[in-house]
């Protein structure tokens, strides 16, 4: 065989002399399992029952970076929004939310991950005096978001990872655009090959710009 044969103190002194440590051993958490393999967390049972947000990233030709606040109704499967800026904060999401609760209603439970846009004290405190509960989900266990995460990759996929945009208006038009379409002409499969939230009038491209340029 090759190598040296050494024990295990001489490895320990090397180990130490190098400045090397071993890794913290991680704390067990309980993801509360079904049988079926499932994780037991809330799951939406009708509309306004579970929406969702998270971020997706994004740049401009010129490398400038922008993000992508998409929220989801988790039952119904449609994006309510998918709101596109250089900058996005806690503020910006309180302003992104009231709009959406006057079109929408308000639902029972927001989920979302532990971002510092997220979890921000004025965010946190308006949308309990709506009665509205935040759900944040376990740190490194973006699963926990699957609705959102789905809809983010399909997003990459179909969209983002095939487009150039040479300016944020841009962007947000073509991005506008093509959440229309995912909610009301692309097919889902868990919806039994139906939008989510398929509609007899669509706005056109010109009716989204023209929108888009009165935020």
């Amino acid at each position: 065989m090759e190598g040296w044969s050494v024990g295990k103190d001489r490895v320990y002194s090397i180990w130490q002399r190098e400045g090397l440590k071993v890794p913290q051993k991680q704390p067990k958490r309980s993801r509360l399992w079904l049988v079926d393999g499932s994780c037991i967390r809330l799951r939406p049972e009708f509309k306004n029952h579970v929406w969702s947000y998270d971020f997706v990233s994004e740049q401009t030709y010129d490398g400038r970076k922008f993000k992508i606040l998409n929220i989801i109704d988790e039952h119904t499967r449609e994006c309510l929004a998918s709101h596109v800026a250089r900058r996005i904060r806690s503020q910006d999401v309180i302003l992104i939310l009231a709009d959406l609760f006057l079109r929408h209603g308000i639902p029972k439970h927001i989920r979302s991950d532990n971002g510092p846009e997220f979890i921000a004290k004025k965010l946190v405190t308006w949308i309990k005096s709506l009665e509205v509960q935040p759900l944040f989900i376990q740190p490194g266990s973006p699963w926990e978001n699957g609705y959102c995460e789905s809809f983010n990759g399909k997003m990459r996929y179909e969209l983002l990872d095939g487009e150039i945009f040479y300016s944020l208006l841009e962007a947000k038009i073509i991005i506008e655009r093509w959440r229309v379409h995912y909610n009301t002409i692309r097919p889902h499969s868990s919806l039994g090959g139906r939008p989510p939230a398929p509609q007899t009038f669509q706005p056109t491209l010109k009716l989204l710009a023209k929108d888009l340029l009165t935020q």
